[in-house]
């Protein structure tokens, strides 16, 4: 929790352990996946994604418990309710769809249980995935072994969680990206008066960590003079009907 005077203070973890138990203490988890899930959500809301989501893929190969069958669930409802439509991606990125539907299987089930087919799953490629399809004013889920998990372990403990990444986008540098990824986490850690924890989702990959070291020198430097409003962008708020206690998520 936020200390007496209203400071946040984070924390830096990693993989879907560390995602856990920082949903756990409570914490705002910013995912971190470079290669590829949060590149591909980063650039997703940047193409007008109404919410983004993650959840693992089936096997699940982290010990944490997980529940993409309840995000699939969830992303059919958040899409009725925006009177939109969910797009799934997932990996192998150059495997064949009847993998990328087995791996996506549980999130299908979900949705499925509130009436939703999904025709096509597209791959997890980071910036380029959105030149496969349009996400404008979808709800659009990653199902990945390390950011997916991560997301979906986090998102099952209760956790607001978000996603940001250091990658270059279309339009926008790196640093562009990082700066959006710290205002998202600052503003949803003001407004709900929690700590946020930078998640590198996969402690065994160099780009993640560094990543996640550079994200937390930069809110140092910040000295979270940002974390009062929300960032310059359009919100992506949860309709009414959907609960509040899981808008996570986000702040495009």
């Amino acid at each position: 929790m936020n200390d007496m005077n209203g400071a946040i203070s984070f924390t830096v973890a990693a993989d879907a352990s560390g995602a856990y138990e920082a949903a756990l203490a409570g914490k705002v988890v910013l995912v971190v996946d470079l290669i590829d899930m949060s590149t591909t959500m980063e650039a997703a809301l940047q193409s007008g994604a109404r919410l983004v989501l993650g959840a693992s893929p089936v096997p699940c190969k982290a010990n944490v418990p997980v529940s993409p069958e309840s995000v699939g669930r969830y992303a059919a409802e958040a899409a009725a309710a925006f009177g939109s439509e969910v797009v799934l991606v997932a990996e192998p990125r150059t495997g064949s769809p009847e993998e990328r539907r087995q791996r996506a299987s549980a999130v299908l089930q979900g949705l499925r249980a509130v009436g939703v087919k999904i025709a096509e799953i597209y791959p997890n490629l980071g910036a380029e995935t959105v030149k496969l399809v349009d996400v404008r004013g979808r709800v659009v889920v990653a199902i990945s072994d390390c950011g997916g998990t991560a997301f979906d372990t986090a998102w099952h403990a209760g956790a607001p969680v978000t996603t940001g990444t250091v990658a270059r986008t279309y339009g926008r540098t790196g640093w562009d990206n990082a700066e959006r990824a710290i205002d998202r986490a600052l503003y949803l850690a003001s407004a709900q008066q929690r700590d946020i924890c930078l998640l590198a989702a996969s402690g065994k990959a160099a780009e993640d960590v560094l990543a996640v070291r550079y994200l937390a020198g930069r809110m140092l430097e910040l000295g979270y003079l940002r974390k009062q409003g929300p960032p310059d962008d359009e919100c992506c708020s949860l309709p009414g009907n959907l609960k509040a206690d899981t808008s996570l998520y986000l702040l495009s």
